[in-house]
């Protein structure tokens, strides 16, 4: 009698052992598609997925850990019996005079100028306030047409690293345009470096036209703003 139990436990293992391969094979062949007939599995975002999507427009409010800081001389000190390393940051650097600026951690980024530019018309240079924040209205766009806001820079003290421009538009309490530019890794020099946003075009229509409020920044990737820019600026039929 014990050896028909015996008999009778080995084949319910074998039996769920079986299943169980079952199982594994057909949740693997439906994750994978399968072949054509088999049926297949549709394949979800999890949880965590979704919400680092929508999550992606709070980043600015996020601090990326990028590691501890090194001055510019620990930086060359670094590696230095690496060959292509040590070319890569030379040509990175420049003619930085590490004697200046090699004992600071922070580096510092100053904006020097905001100009936009349209083809066929002068560029409209915007004075930059100390506080930040231009009175009254600061400029004015014509509808449906093209512009690009260029800007000049100084980076000082040391290198710079993910430098961006994200700006946020509102009209009548509505956000209306969001958008965020990389402008890059850039080392410390004497003299300013210049960069043009990508051309867009103003919206056109009667329903376009009006005053919009906007905030303009410029932040690193450690989250630190360098400038903040909250003003009006109107769309109308034409340049005014």
């Amino acid at each position: 009698m014990g050896s028909d139990d015996d008999k009778s436990n080995e084949k319910n293992a074998a039996l769920e052992v079986s299943e169980m391969q079952h199982v594994g094979k057909t949740a693997t062949d439906e994750e994978s598609g399968g072949e054509e007939g088999k049926g297949t599995l549709s394949r979800y975002k999890s949880e965590s997925s979704i919400a680092a999507t929508e999550d992606e427009d709070d980043d600015e409010d996020r601090k990326i850990e990028l590691g501890p800081q090194c001055t510019l001389k620990e930086q060359l000190e670094k590696d230095k019996d690496d060959e292509s390393l040590r070319r890569w940051k030379e040509q990175l650097l420049g003619s930085v005079d590490i004697n200046a600026v090699g004992e600071t951690l922070e580096p510092e980024v100053k904006i020097l100028s905001l100009a936009i530019k349209s083809a066929g018309r002068d560029d409209i240079f915007l004075p930059i306030p100390e506080g930040g924040n231009p009175k009254g209205l600061w400029f004015t766009l014509k509808e449906g047409s093209r512009y690009s806001l260029m800007f000049t820079f100084q980076v000082s003290n040391n290198i710079v690293s993910g430098l961006k421009y994200s700006h946020n538009v509102w009209k009548t309490g509505i956000k209306v345009d969001s958008s965020k530019e990389m402008i890059g890794t850039f080392s410390p020099q004497a003299e300013p470096y210049t960069h043009e946003m990508p051309e867009e075009v103003t919206p056109s229509g009667m329903f376009a036209r009006g005053t919009y409020s906007a905030r303009s920044k410029f932040v690193d990737d450690d989250n630190k703003c360098y400038l903040e820019i909250n003003y009006t600026f109107d769309i109308r039929k034409d340049w005014q």
